[in-house]
C-alpha cells in the first residue's frame, strides 16, 4: 500500500469515526460505542499526522494534519498538490 492511500484511508476512517462518536453522543450514548470507536479514531488521527509528515517532511503541511475534524482531508490535499504528476521525479 502506498503512503498516499495510507494517508487517504486513514483520513476517511478520521472523520467517519468521529461522525460516528458525534452521532452516539448526541442521540443514543452507548458508552460500548465510544469504547470501540474512540480508539479507531485516536488510530487514524495519529496515523494522518504521521504519514503527512513522512510524505512532506514540511511542517507547513504537517500542521494542518493535527486540526481535529478537517485536518486529514487538509492534508491529503497539500500532499496531493505536492506530489509529482506522471512522468515526473
Amino acid at each position: 500500500m502506498s503512503p498516499f492511500t495510507l494517508l487517504r484511508a486513514a483520513a476517511v476512517v478520521e472523520l467517519a469515526s468521529l461522525a460516528v462518536l458525534l452521532a452516539n453522543l448526541a442521540t443514543v450514548h452507548v458508552p460500548a460505542v465510544a469504547s470501540l470507536v474512540g480508539p479507531i479514531h485516536g488510530c487514524a488521527y495519529l496515523l494522518v499526522i504521521g504519514v503527512t509528515g513522512h510524505l512532506t517532511r514540511s511542517a507547513r503541511a504537517t500542521l494542518p494534519a493535527a486540526i481535529p475534524v478537517v485536518g486529514g482531508l487538509v492534508a491529503l490535499r497539500r500532499v496531493h498538490r505536492q506530489a509529482p504528476g506522471p512522468g515526473q521525479t
